[in-house]
């Protein structure tokens, strides 16, 4: 009987052992697992906090692009705006343009400057000093910078006088052919009717317009004014560009020598002797 006592007793002391290595083993992982859970949560912050750390930097660097790609389109400031160039870039002076310079404090030293055939301006008690292909705010700093050895603090005022103004030219076959102001939008129909429109030898077909692309080469558009005019329709009828030059040719008909030899005329001459 005692031995089945002390078999009961030790199953039962054996279970409760169990019982506390289970809860023991319950208890350590119980920990581990916050820990890792606790782990994971900050690791699952992790993209987040390193998008909020990194998006002012992916910001500047947007930004930055942006500034570059803004600076690299600018191209100096001037040309065509599709090609990164200013929309209306200011007037540059060329030959023969008149200025006049006016000093707020010094007026003794107020004088009218004509851009010489060399690109430079004569002025008083400073000499030459460049000014073709400046615009008037560059020269008129230049002109500052060369009067501070005379002057303290000069205060300039500069206007544009006279300069060369917008021109199309038109020769060939219309009734006053030469050079004519450009005055506004004027297409080609316009430019011919402003040069006191078609002779009768006029090829209207054929109008051709030569715009320059650099000092050596020009290009050539052929305007089809008969056809325009004809369909009634207006809407290929090509707007000029200062220093257009528009060409009227003759027509087929009247390249026909107005006087020929009777000699190669003689079956109209003496039809009967055919």
């Amino acid at each position: 009987m005692n031995g089945k006592l002390k078999q009961i007793a030790m199953g039962v002391a054996g279970l409760l052992i169990l019982q506390l290595i289970v809860i023991a083993c319950a208890q350590e992982s119980a920990p581990s697992t916050a820990t890792a859970s606790g782990a994971s949560a900050p690791s699952a912050r992790t993209p987040g906090a390193t998008e909020s750390s990194q998006s002012p930097t992916g910001n500047s660097n947007g930004t930055s692009k942006a500034a570059a790609t803004t600076q690299s389109e600018k191209a100096g400031g001037t040309g065509d705006p599709k090609f990164g160039g200013d929309r209306h870039p200011l007037y540059r002076l060329t030959k023969s343009d008149v200025i006049d310079v006016n000093f707020t404090f010094s007026p003794d030293y107020n004088q009218s400057l004509t851009v010489q055939p060399d690109g430079y301006v004569i002025l008083k008690a400073v000499g030459p000093v460049v000014a073709e292909g400046l615009t008037l705010p560059e020269l008129q700093q230049a002109l500052i910078e060369a009067y501070r050895k005379t002057l303290h603090e000069p205060e300039i005022t500069l206007t544009l006088k006279d300069f060369d103004k917008p021109y199309f030219l038109a020769s060939g076959e219309v009734t006053k052919p030469g050079k004519y102001e450009l005055r506004g939008d004027v297409t080609v129909n316009e430019a011919i009717a402003i040069a006191g429109g078609f002779t009768q030898q006029a090829r209207h077909s054929q109008v051709v317009v030569f715009r320059r692309v650099s000092t050596e080469v020009a290009e050539a558009h052929l305007v089809d004014v008969k056809r325009m005019l004809d369909s009634r329709d207006v809407r290929e009828d090509l707007h000029l560009r200062p220093g257009d030059f528009v060409y009227v040719p003759q027509s087929r008909i009247s390249k026909i020598r107005k006087f020929v030899p009777t000699n190669s005329m003689n079956w109209y001459m003496s039809p009967l002797q055919q």
